[in-house]
């Protein structure tokens, strides 16, 4: 039986492309075509004995042989990479398989070599079917599986046929997004990022309260904090105002008692309203509501976007069903219950004490009031947009109420049309959101953090945070722009987090406390009014880095790759030694290096898609643009981090009556740098002719720029020979 134009099953085996990917595949694996003249297809299965059950395991058959990277859930609110050779190293709540396929591919194999023409890539990605949502995992047999759960012992099946989508192609990165749109179509439940509105802030440098203050934020701090940056010259222009702010009541922690270890998350929200510190305000020895804070802080900090959290939920244990200002949305406690595949990897103290405590639910039918009621105050007190936590929990919820995918899709798309209707720019950011339940039902969200928080207490966790949000990004990257969290530019691993960002095409923002910032750091990402040089797509690993561990083989360098508009951009990272990767398995045996040095290459064949920027004309020459008498290659603004990103437009002219010209147009100040094969003759900047320096030997040109006042302003620079 063949499927599409590659992918059938024959004799026990499942073939892709001609190359026996599984052997022993089970009579009851079937293949659903996608259509359409695609190559892709949809594998399902059905239970020998007709069984109907809320979550069935399948096996697909025995996987060796080729390298594989599997993205999976690690525990229920975050995602790590994997990468193995069969499929004992495939994770239970895996959410994406890639497998490289080469004529030399054996379990033995050291290496392959990725630039081959005859190596190719199979995407294996699962899926939501009906009410069922799918995850991967492998087992001591090297078989592969898939399971497939309802998450309500009420919603049952015998047999499921979309859970897992298979296709393939040469580039591992064009098969990502020409797979996630294929998805996004057939499906119909959620959107590829490009037909996403995004919102503005991404583009602003921002300061968030959490790291600065936890849930003790006050009013007066987050003046302090303002403050201290703008008077460093790095004036936020987007501020989160974390958790903290909201009346929430915790019943399980009595005043004067020792603390319960676990009864924090049990905290329940009250009312939609600010809490005390918020209500009263003294500014100036003058009082201030919220609103009235809120307009302060933006006028006297020049703030284009001021976001608040809240839980999907409401708080991380919902609502307080007894409280008179929740009773509208019909609240009731709910025990949640965990699904076998999340807790047979790490458990989380926060899902565990919820299970204990509950969670108070608001009613499906009612949950639109809810986020309509809570972002319209907030509008009105001139927020202009949220950031949405614990999205997660929802799975847990869905016992009695038609399952995970059910609730899941209720609330996120009560979310996601309030946030429409309440806010202009589709100012939302999700948060602990990586499950594919709501991985595929996103329709408008268009942010979303990628990885764990940033934990600036702990050691091991810093190399981990960069490496696992930038190999998340390979699928995610897809579906939202990726949120690569807050850092602290004064932390010990500032510049490591800084460059991540930098390459990262995320937005940019610390958690500094008060007073305690690194300027050197800041303004490497930061321009003077404000703006960042964000990258144009999701940073992800390069090519020779999507089979390797660059945190635990003591021997791999983590390259990541970006495009600007005009060059292409790598970020080098060494990743080894510091922390290891959470539940690796006893197949695993790693070697992690103490060392501090390693080696590895790097080269601009390491960005993909770079003859996107290059042009019609390019030939292959990197960084260069050549005319007839000379060459020239911009860098961009030389002191900050993705020089790159400064340029908006290049070109040049060549003319026998006028002599050659290059012309730039860019945002910023700051060192201009360029490689230039000749000296030339005068710059303008703005149309006027301006000083600049030239070294014959390596051909440096360099002009400065000076700050321009005022809104965010396009220079014209013109380079003449």
């Amino acid at each position: 039986m063949t499927i599409g134009a590659g992918v059938s099953i024959s004799e026990g085996r499942l073939l892709v492309r001609g190359r026996t990917v599984l052997t022993g595949v089970p009579p009851g694996v079937a293949l659903t075509p996608v259509g359409g003249g695609r190559a892709a297809a949809f594998v399902g299965a059905a239970s020998s004995p007709g069984e109907s059950k809320a979550r069935h395991v399948f096996t697909l058959g025995r996987l060796l042989g080729f390298r594989l990277l599997c993205l999976f859930r690690f525990k229920i609110w975050w995602m790590i990479p994997r990468v193995g050779r069969s499929s004992s190293d495939i994770p239970p709540e895996t959410q994406m398989l890639l497998l490289e396929v080469s004529e030399d591919s054996t379990l033995e194999d050291e290496a392959v070599d990725s630039s081959s023409d005859d190596t190719f890539y199979i995407l294996v990605l699962p899926v939501l079917d009906g009410d069922f949502r799918a995850s991967l995992q492998g087992n001591s047999d090297n078989e592969l599986q898939f399971c497939v759960e309802s998450g309500d012992p009420g919603v049952q099946i015998s047999r499921v046929s979309q859970a897992v989508f298979i296709n393939f192609g040469d580039n591992p990165y064009e098969l990502l997004t020409d797979s996630i749109k294929i998805l996004a179509e057939y499906q119909g439940n959620f959107s590829h990022v490009e037909n996403k509105k995004i919102p503005p802030h991404l583009d602003w440098f921002g300061w968030c309260t959490w790291d600065a203050f936890y849930n003790k934020v006050n009013p007066q701090g987050i003046i302090k904090g303002l403050q201290s940056l703008s008077e460093g010259g790095c004036t936020p222009s987007f501020l989160i105002i974390d958790d903290g702010w909201q009346e929430t009541v915790n019943e399980f922690q009595k005043e004067g008692e020792a603390h319960v270890e676990g009864t924090q998350f049990a905290t329940r929200l009250v009312s939609i309203k600010e809490n005390e510190k918020f209500r009263d305000i003294s500014i100036d020895h003058n009082s201030a509501s919220l609103r009235g804070f809120i307009r302060e802080i933006k006028q006297r900090f020049d703030l284009k976007y001021v976001y608040m959290w809240h839980a999907l939920a409401g708080y991380w244990g919902g609502v307080l069903p007894t409280s008179e200002a929740m009773k509208k949305y019909n609240p009731k406690l709910v025990y949640p219950v965990q699904s076998p595949g999340s807790i047979s990897n790490l458990r989380d103290i926060a899902m565990d004490s919820l299970e204990k405590y509950g969670v108070g639910v608001i009613d499906p039918e009612k949950i639109a009031d809810f986020y309509n009621d809570l972002h319209g105050y907030l509008a009105k007190n001139g927020v202009d947009g949220v950031k949405v936590d614990v999205q997660n929990l929802m799975e847990t919820l869905g016992s009695g109420l038609g399952g995970r995918i059910l609730i899941t899709r209720a609330y996120q798309r009560a979310l996601e049309e309030s946030v429409a209707r309440n806010f202009k720019n589709n100012n939302l950011i999700c948060c602990m959101s990586l499950n594919s339940d709501s991985i595929y039902s996103s329709r408008k969200s268009a942010v979303a953090r990628v990885s764990e928080d940033f934990s600036p207490g702990e050691p091991t966790l810093q190399t981990l945070h960069v490496a696992s949000v930038s190999y998340n990004s390979l699928l995610l990257g897809e579906i939202v722009v990726p949120d690569w969290d807050m850092f602290q530019s004064k932390h010990y691993t500032a510049e490591f987090h800084g460059v991540a960002r930098a390459v990262g095409g995320c937005g940019v923002y610390v958690s500094d406390k008060p007073g305690e910032h690194d300027f050197k750091i800041l303004q490497k990402l930061v321009l003077p009014d404000g703006s960042i040089l964000r990258a144009r797509l999701a940073g992800r690993p390069t090519r020779d880095c999507l089979f390797i561990d660059p945190v635990m083989d003591g021997r791999s360098l983590l390259k990541i790759w970006n495009l600007n508009k005009f060059s292409g951009v790598i970020g080098v990272f060494n990743c080894q030694g510091a922390g290891s990767w959470q539940i690796m398995g006893n197949n695993q045996n790693p070697s992690v290096s103490k060392t501090t040095d390693i080696s590895g290459h790097v080269s601009p064949a390491d960005v993909e898609f770079l003859e996107e920027v290059g042009g019609d004309n390019w030939t292959g020459d990197c960084a260069i643009l050549a005319s007839k008498s000379v060459q020239f290659a911009p860098l961009g603004l030389i002191d900050m981090y993705n020089s790159g990103g400064a340029i908006e437009d290049l070109g040049g002219s060549d003319e026998p009556s006028s002599g050659c010209r290059i012309n730039l147009r860019l945002f910023g100040c700051g060192r201009l740098g360029a490689y230039s094969s000749r000296k030339p003759s005068s710059c303008r900047v703005d149309f006027v002719e301006e000083d600049f320096s030239y070294d014959p030997e390596d051909g440096f040109l360099v002009l400065n720029l000076s700050a321009v006042l005022g809104e965010r302003k396009m220079r014209v620079i013109e380079i003449i020979y």
